[in-house]
């Protein structure tokens, strides 16, 4: 590896290690967002999570008018397969209790269970095929309407940046930024900004697109992004302990087979649509594709019905259910 490399590699570390923390801040959990919709009649959390799809759209466009945009993840034709993920992903992480953004703020809270969502994750993507023999999925041959007019949308992006960012810096003392910083709204769009400089400094990284790769016996990067998640990890463990929600537990049995058949669920409904909640909100949906829209939609629509449902049934249904938590990048 090159100096210059291996400086950039550094840099993706303490991108993604701050992405980790921002996640135990931010409102990032799609179960949390979806609930809060459903019992508070609230779009605050899901807001939040749009805003991060919109940092990271307006970094593409810059990096577009710059000629310096990374190579894109491929986009995909709607088919059945895509609502039929979506489905699987909504129910596996309600099942699970938080999506695969809330299970990295958990398991960085002490919540042990949450690591076997990776492994029922892996599991699932490891027997999609077998169980469910979906055709490949068709990759769309368009390019994104995101980078049709890309000059013109950077520019009044960079407006819109410096209309969010520059009061906050102009008005506020270090302390008191610093405190806003990180409230779950702002927190949100931390993730946003740090996937986007990650993605520019290493390429495609998600967890759950390495624990996806090799099931399929298609390891690449494996060390680098490895040491990605980790750099994820260690992020979500420091912001945990940071925000006074370091508390180790011990798993019930009942826990870890919800957070193992969850983890399974989510990884079925990756390799369908194919796409995982973390990819469809800060690379698919930004680069609009119309199929991640689509799936992160039948998403939230499944976890809001299974929501309402566990309130019309909840002796029958807290069985499947693992709970939400509140507060932070795990609400």
């Amino acid at each position: 590896m090159t100096p210059a490399a291996a400086a950039a590699f550094a840099a993706a570390l303490f991108c993604v290690a701050l992405m980790g923390y921002a996640i135990q801040r931010g409102a990032t959990c799609t179960v949390a967002a979806v609930d809060e919709w459903v019992a508070k009649r609230s779009a605050r959390r899901l807001l939040g999570m749009a805003e991060a799809a919109l940092w990271v759209a307006g970094g593409l466009l810059v990096a577009a008018a710059l000629h310096a945009l990374p190579a894109m993840p491929a986009g995909y034709a709607i088919t059945g397969w895509t609502v039929a993920g979506g489905v699987l992903l909504g129910l596996g992480a309600w099942v699970n209790g938080a999506c695969v953004f809330g299970a990295i703020a958990r398991l960085g809270s002490g919540e042990w269970a949450y690591a076997a969502t990776p492994i029922g994750y892996l599991a699932g993507c490891a027997t999609v095929q077998a169980l469910f023999a979906p055709a490949p999925p068709q990759v769309s041959a368009a390019t994104s309407l995101l980078f049709e007019a890309a000059q013109p949308l950077a520019v009044a992006f960079v407006l819109f940046a410096l209309w969010r960012l520059v009061p906050p810096l102009v008005r506020l003392d270090p302390a008191a930024l610093r405190a806003r910083v990180w409230q779950p709204h702002a927190a949100t769009t931390v993730i946003g900004i740090t996937f986007f400089f990650t993605l520019l400094l290493a390429g495609a990284w998600a967890y759950t697109d390495l624990l996806a790769d090799l099931a399929r016996g298609m390891p690449e990067r494996v060390a680098p992004r490895l040491a990605l998640f980790a750099a994820l990890l260690a992020g979500a463990a420091w912001g945990g302990y940071t925000a006074g929600r370091w508390q180790p537990r011990w798993p019930a049995p009942r826990q870890v087979a919800l957070c193992l058949a969850g983890g399974a669920l989510m990884g079925y409904g990756t390799l369908l649509i194919p796409g995982s909640n973390d990819g469809l909100i800060l690379v698919g949906m930004p680069l609009l594709r119309p199929y991640a829209w689509l799936a992160f939609g039948t998403m939230c629509l499944t976890i809001a019905l299974a929501q309402l449902a566990r309130r019309r049934w909840p002796a029958g249904m807290s069985n499947f259910h693992h709970g939400s938590a509140t507060g932070g990048g795990a609400a």
